[in-house]
């Protein structure tokens, strides 16, 4: 093919005319409006280093904190404001514990509830009260963990003494009386052996006292309308009313005497609704807490911190049937095997582990909301407590303890 047959073929494609050709070659640049070109396939070659002379380049002013020589040295600093939220409804408060002016004969009461924003969001609104803490007391000798029974040996089967123990020592806000010895299965113990026990409990101890069954229904009512009507206007908190007890009955007797209902369910809202909608016809919202099933740390810790937080969530969005302090049976922990079995060398000492496991469920439902915690170990007990404090101390972090966890180079 000939020199100018190239050319020609070349140019087949272009169709130029002969005036912008002529404009092209004596200007070097055209603008064209309104142009439209239809291709087939095109290919742009940019020759190297052509797209940095191409590209404009960015210039930062010298007078940007933080930048030096056109180089960022330092984080931009932009001041951080919290979202403030603003919640339709509020946590009913209950006050546990009855004084002398009250026709009780505790020292102190405590309240719990009241909240108005999610657990510690004091960023928003400060929490009106803290959780409170009650140890758990046997009316009869039990199997114990090791790490648990090393600190109350002297004083299974003294639930007077245990009672005193874990107040004065172990800085319990509340006890919890246990009496399973009414189980009909084990002692079968009558209503009047339990009123003597507890009566022995108030005389040794001056705060609130939670009054816990064995759970068989029926023999749990009856102990507890003993109770109830031999120390009125105490408020007990009585632990607790389930949807397979006479639940018409159980609410008269507790409203009746001036006490304090635990409606416990199993994991599930909608059944933890419909008891307290049960319970409303006969008790006041005051009288009401809730139990909505705790499961241990590798047990369901998980599903039971949802629960509690969507009751908490739902209860302050304006859900009535669940806007009610929370309580949980953080014993259950020592349910778990991991809490107190003899394993391997990666998993020991069990004297630190078992309270570990108790602890860590504790903290994980103490920011789920829950209000009451019934608890065993006391280093679990010291632990929760100390994290409360800090955590409603609302004192301002110091950023120097804290990593510089970005850095930029120059």
């Amino acid at each position: 093919m000939t020199q100018n047959n190239e050319k020609k073929k070349d140019n087949e494609g272009l169709k130029l005319s002969g005036d912008l050709l002529e404009a092209l070659a004596k200007f070097q640049r055209i603008e064209l409006q309104d142009f439209q070109m239809d291709l087939k396939e095109l290919e742009i070659i940019f020759e190297p280093g052509m797209a940095g002379q191409m590209m404009p380049k960015l210039k930062l002013p010298t007078a940007v904190a933080g930048v030096t020589g056109g180089k960022p040295t330092s984080m931009l600093q932009v001041p951080f404001l919290p979202p403030i939220e603003t919640y339709p409804n509020k946590i009913t408060e209950v006050k546990l514990g009855g004084t002398r002016k009250e026709g009780g004969t505790r020292g102190r009461t405590l309240t719990i509830g009241g909240e108005v924003s999610p657990a510690f969001y004091t960023f928003e609104r400060p929490m009106p009260h803290k959780p409170v803490i009650t140890l758990d007391v046997f009316d009869m000798e039990v199997p114990l963990s090791k790490a648990v029974k090393m600190h109350v040996k002297d004083v299974v089967g003294d639930p007077a003494a245990w009672a005193k123990l874990a107040v004065e020592k172990f800085d319990a806000d509340m006890v919890t009386v246990h009496l399973i010895s009414i189980d009909p299965l084990l002692k079968d113990a009558q209503p009047k052996d339990a009123v003597k026990t507890v009566e022995k409990i108030l005389q040794a101890v001056d705060v609130p006292l939670v009054i816990g069954g064995c759970g068989d229904p029926v023999k749990d009512a009856n102990v507890f309308e003993a109770i109830c009507e031999a120390f009125p206007n105490e408020r007990f908190l009585i632990s607790s009313i389930t949807r397979d007890m006479d639940v018409e009955r159980c609410a008269k007797f507790v409203k009746k005497n001036g006490h304090v209902a635990l409606s416990f369910t199993p994991m599930d809202l909608n059944l933890a609704r419909e008891l307290n909608r049960r319970l409303y016809d006969f008790l006041d919202r005051e009288d009401i807490v809730m139990d909505l099933t705790t499961a241990a740390l590798g047990y369901g810790l998980d599903y039971a911190f949802t629960n509690m937080e969507r009751a908490r969530m739902g209860g302050l969005m304006g859900d009535t049937e669940l806007a009610h302090p929370m309580s949980s049976g953080t014993t259950n922990a020592w349910a778990a095997r991991e809490a107190w079995l003899k394993m391997s060398a990666e998993w020991e000492p069990r004297e630190l582990r078992g309270p570990l496991w108790e602890v860590t469920t504790a903290i994980t439902l103490l920011l789920a909301g829950v209000d009451l915690f019934m608890m065993m170990h006391p280093a679990a007990v010291k632990t929760l407590k100390d994290v409360t404090n800090y955590l409603t101390s609302v004192k301002k972090a110091d950023p120097s303890k804290y990593a510089n966890w970005v850095t930029v180079k120059g």
